[in-house]
């Protein structure tokens, strides 16, 4: 990384109900607007995992267990390199009820289904392919103004 460049770390967890298949989502009110799954920042000292842990019981109030590794998204700015990078994970192991409402927005349980044809301002749909499995990493370009490009690897 050049001098200059940034780097910020951040999760992104699936949480699926094994008796329902459904999926918590939540809707985003604040940055980045729209459907999402729990996740936020990687705080100092703190692990991937642990800080996946820890933001999805902020947000959701669910206790999540066996998180797995489903991807990592890199957005990369075009003009001074920083990056915003996303570590993805999915779980079926939890225990809680789901909140209603978080800091960040509403809350709910959604099927595959109801997620994968419900707009949402923020393209959230694209990240899906990541965790329902075909690939493990994906790469968006952006500058200041929107999105460049956005592919898989």
């Amino acid at each position: 990384m050049s001098e200059g460049e940034s780097v910020e770390f951040t999760n992104m967890v699936m949480v699926t109900d094994p008796k329902t298949g459904r999926i918590a989502v939540i809707k985003r009110v604040r940055s980045w607007r729209g459907l999402a799954f729990p996740g936020g920042h990687v705080e100092r000292g703190e692990s991937f995992y642990d800080s996946a842990v820890r933001e999805v019981y902020e947000e959701t109030g669910l206790t999540v267990h066996s998180l797995e590794s489903c991807g990592i998204i890199h957005w990369i700015h075009v003009g001074t390199g920083a990056r915003y990078i996303v570590m993805c994970y999915k779980t079926d192991d939890f225990s809680g009820s789901l909140k209603h409402t978080c800091d960040e927005g509403s809350l709910k349980w959604m099927s595959r289904e109801e997620l994968e044809s419900t707009p949402s301002d923020n393209d959230f749909k694209k990240y899906l392919p990541l965790f329902f499995g075909g690939f493990c990493e994906a790469v968006g370009l952006h500058d200041d103004s929107k999105n460049l490009d956005f592919r898989y690897i």
